[in-house]
């Protein structure tokens, strides 16, 4: 079976934590697209792993993983990387492959990044990873593979001081690399998890341009990035938070900016520990737009959503969802493509009440309050996909599901 994991908000929604805890059941945890500006952290009882490239996979002993051709990948951070949860006690060697299809990171790239962005019309708040500056080469047939590094002509053309820089990882890289679709359709009958960088609302083509990333972060990516032909695969669920959260620049319609909101705002920080994996950075906080989910929904052909951070709301008197947007005096529920559209909208509100017990104690749909039960259905019907799982905590005893993950739809 071929299961693919996305992010159905701007990312951040706990996808790492999801692939960790459905990767018990695979063979095989592919990484289809992004870079080291993505970040999953995993609890896995008192050890907190914080990983950016190497697929989540990994912490589960014998699991194999592969860095699909739709990444960009720095390999100095990639080692660092392996360096670290090596000292965490996972052994990864003989586990950990890379497609040689996948482009490179240079060192020039990320100064590159981080000049340009400040320069633009409209700054998008990268990282400054050199990701962009990395896609941005590829898309225009100027970019290095990995397979480029065993190329005479290529490598003999690259500068002086990057082949230096290049050269020790060249050597490690070797034992590492595959041709992703020969190392699939190997692989053709075991259990495959897919697992995306980011969020679908910061994909290329669909999300909110051009405050996106430069991979592609919806379903789709799966299929390219993953070396995988689309009808392969068998099922697709979204991740999603009971609350809406954006880093960097760009329109958020939802954004809790003065007053109570505010308020409200720093409380879901707080309690979420809303602060990038990579970055640091504090989060933007909004109320959950429903808008934005149900468009998610269908551009990524979910088979069901899988909702975390809902009992963050446990306590709470009321719990609020955007339900519509009026831009220009008019109701809108379609996800608008301009970007001035998405700076003009007025969320239009809806406010639920809140329920007796905690959703946080729950280990399986039978033990969610009604309340809060409720909520989840107003979600369902709203967005015409079913939530399947369940985050209710950092940990992976946290995490369940109402309907089986790797069973095909």
């Amino acid at each position: 079976m071929k299961l693919v994991v996305i992010g159905a908000q701007w990312g951040d929604e706990g996808k790492g934590k999801m692939v960790d805890y459905l990767a018990e059941n695979a063979d095989l945890v592919v990484r289809f697209s992004g870079g080291a500006n993505a970040g999953h952290t995993i609890k896995v009882k008192d050890k907190v792993f914080k990983l950016h490239l190497v697929p989540a996979g990994i912490i589960y002993p014998g699991k194999v993983v592969a860095l699909g051709n739709g990444m960009v990948i720095d390999p100095e951070s990639l080692f660092e990387e392996l360096a670290q949860i090596k000292s965490q006690g996972v052994s990864w060697e003989g586990r950990v492959f890379v497609s040689d299809r996948a482009h490179l990171v240079l060192p020039s790239y990320k100064e590159e990044d981080k000049d340009m962005d400040p320069k633009r019309p409209r700054p998008i708040g990268t990282t400054g990873r050199g990701i962009g500056i990395a896609y941005g080469r590829k898309a225009y047939r100027d970019g290095i593979r990995v397979a480029d590094l065993w190329d005479d002509m290529v490598w003999n053309n690259i500068k002086a001081e990057d082949r230096k820089w290049l050269t020790p990882f060249k050597e490690r890289l070797a034992g590492m690399k595959i041709n992703m679709a020969g190392f699939m359709m190997a692989n053709r009958d075991k259990e495959i998890l897919l697992e995306g960088a980011q969020g679908a609302l910061l994909d290329l083509d669909h999300g909110t341009y051009p405050y996106v990333s430069s991979g592609i972060s919806t379903s789709a990516g799966a299929a390219l990035g993953g070396s995988i032909g689309f009808r392969h695969i068998d099922k697709v669920l979204g991740v999603f938070k009971a609350y809406q959260t954006r880093v960097g620049n760009g329109p958020m319609p939802t954004e809790m900016l003065v007053g109570k909101d505010l308020e409200l705002g720093n409380t879901l920080r707080e309690l979420g520990h809303e602060y990038g994996v990579t970055t640091g950075r504090a989060r933007r906080i909004g109320y959950l737009d429903l808008v934005a989910l149900k468009y998610a929904g269908w551009i990524n052909g979910l088979d069901g959503f899988i909702l975390s951070h809902l009992n963050l709301y446990d306590g709470f008197e009321t719990v609020t969802f955007c339900i519509g947007y009026e831009i220009d005096g008019k109701t809108v529920t379609d996800f608008p493509s301009l970007t001035t559209d998405m700076e003009k909208v007025i969320p239009i509100l809806k406010d639920f009440p809140g329920w007796e017990g905690n959703v946080g104690d729950a280990r399986n749909w039978d033990e969610i309050p009604e309340g809060a039960k409720d909520v989840i259905a107003y979600i369902e019907e709203y967005t015409r996909v079913p939530v399947a799982g369940y985050s209710v905590g950092p940990l992976r005893d946290e995490t369940f599901m109402k309907e089986p993950a790797w069973i095909k739809s």
